[in-house]
């Protein structure tokens, strides 16, 4: 089964809206575009730290300053989500 990612944007600690769109964990960026699209924000700037943040930990955060348009959320966070690393974990504790 194909992974994906979820997208959440956040104001203070709880979710305001969030989307899930399929990818591979290689095509995060398009995934991500598609869900900007769909959340009707602006894509924030990848810098080498998000990318750095992605590799090592399947996961970023967006703060208003990686946007080039005031953004009405505090930061939003991308996580990879991949069923199948999750039923390997499952199966570790049974």
């Amino acid at each position: 089964m194909a992974g994906g990612i979820w997208v959440r944007l956040m104001k203070r600690t709880r979710i305001d809206r969030d989307f899930t769109v399929p990818c591979s964990h290689e095509e995060w960026q398009d995934a991500l575009d598609a869900a900007c699209h769909k959340l009707d924000v602006t894509r924030p700037m990848v810098l080498s730290r998000h990318e750095r943040d992605w590799e090592e930990f399947s996961q970023t955060r967006f703060l208003k300053e990686h946007f080039l348009e005031d953004v009405p959320f505090d930061r939003m966070e991308v996580e990879y989500i991949d069923p199948d690393a999750k039923k390997s974990i499952n199966e570790r504790y049974l």
